[in-house]
């Protein structure tokens, strides 16, 4: 029996209310995306992915190498690193080489959607139209990201080869909470007035590596659509970020070993995890993005009662009680950050207005109505600082 019903209310429109009560730490269900992505920038910088499920493909010691910039690191406890050694060397698509971590990825790639956009002998052609785009992208969003054009590039996979285009149109329809106007909204403030140019240029591009105009699977895809497909996916897309190294961590401390050895191994773990820092700061993990149907319903609480997380080191979403919750309520997350959550009720409900569109009658902003309508001098500085690398 689902734990779980969709219900729609006057106040909060859709959202996911539990039928049961669900213990703190229970995992409330799991959930396959419709589409994820690695980040651009992400693959560029030599993370290795699963193309398909973004299972990391480099070995803890390999990826702890290549973070602190030594290649002389050696890690005790080998049994404890989730990756095989030579998964990167036999698993890829024959065509265009892209690697997965299983054949079983491989051929639901292949079926769903990477027929249709494989690049065959020009993946490394940097003048093929989808490279001219994905080069395009990165210059418009510099790392850290919070979206990726390959999602855009494998939706248009799925609609080639759909055999109900209609289905998947209903499916990204799914998605949408809001209007039109209030997409268009949405997508000015994440990318700014700006990047209106930008954004034309890259509906340009991409409409050229899939000939958008002569494709009549695609003809639903205008220049409006386009963006609304970006606000969308902005409002929509699940972050996702696994790691070899943290996951070889997180086995290591759950092993039986002797003081000895567990002081050893902690000394170890410190002084890698400072290596890195030095290195590469907080650019510490694989990371994409995807679209979860399911997910995407949740509503936000500045004190939700659940979290999303990846425990399988792959896109396969779970949803995890971070408190009980009894039968009846309503299950939400935070849209915020641990940083922005952190931050005055004031500066939550403006980020939370600004781009998703709604005011917050939480529990905790209902608390804290009395306090002032104002930031801190901190938090004034760093909304100065995001306006300025926006």
């Amino acid at each position: 029996m689902d734990k779980v019903i969709l219900k729609t209310t006057p106040e909060k429109g859709r959202g996911l209310y539990v039928t049961e009560t669900i213990p703190e730490g229970t995992i409330i269900f799991e959930e396959q995306p419709l589409v994820s992505c690695q980040y651009s920038w992400n693959a560029a910088y030599g993370y290795l992915a699963c193309e398909y499920c973004l299972r990391p493909l480099e070995t803890a010691e390999r990826n702890a190498q290549r973070l602190a910039n030594d290649p002389g690191i050696m890690l005790p406890r080998a049994e404890c690193c989730p990756v095989e050694s030579n998964l990167v060397n036999h698993t890829k698509c024959e065509q265009c080489g892209v690697l997965y971590c299983s054949s079983e990825c491989r051929s639901s790639a292949l079926e769903r959607y990477h027929a249709a956009i494989c690049l065959g002998a020009d993946a490394q052609n940097e003048n093929h139209p989808v490279n001219v785009l994905v080069d395009f992208w990165k210059k418009m969003h510099y790392p850290p990201e919070t979206c990726g054009i390959m999602l855009f590039v494998k939706i248009v996979g799925l609609f080639r080869q759909t055999v109900d285009p209609q289905g998947l149109q209903n499916q990204l329809q799914e998605f949408v909470h809001k209007s039109v106007n209030e997409d268009l909204l949405i997508f000015h403030k994440m990318l700014g007035e700006k990047f209106t140019k930008q954004i034309e240029q890259l509906y340009s591009l991409f409409a050229v590596a899939f000939n958008v105009g002569s494709d009549e699977r695609l003809s639903w895809l205008t220049a409006d659509s386009f963006k609304s497909l970006i606000a969308l996916v902005g409002t929509n897309g699940q972050g996702i970020g696994t790691s070899s190294f943290g996951d070889w961590v997180k086995n290591v401390a759950e092993c039986a070993m002797d003081e000895k050895e567990r002081t050893s191994v902690d000394q170890l773990i410190d002084e890698l995890y400072s290596k890195m820092d030095a290195f590469v700061g907080s650019f510490l993990n694989n990371e994409g993005s995807a679209l979860y149907a399911r997910q995407s319903k949740i509503n936000h609480s500045c004190s939700p009662n659940a979290e999303t997380v990846f425990p399988q080191s792959n896109h396969v979403l779970a949803l995890r009680a971070t408190r009980d919750i009894n039968p009846g309520e309503e299950i939400c997350i935070s849209y915020l950050d641990e940083c922005n959550l952190q931050r005055t009720r004031h500066s939550r409900q403006k980020i939370l207005k600004d781009y998703y569109l709604f005011i917050c009658q939480c529990e905790k902003c209902d608390q804290e109505i009395n306090d002032p309508d104002e930031t801190s001098e901190e938090e004034d500085d760093e909304d100065e600082d995001m306006e300025d690398s926006d």
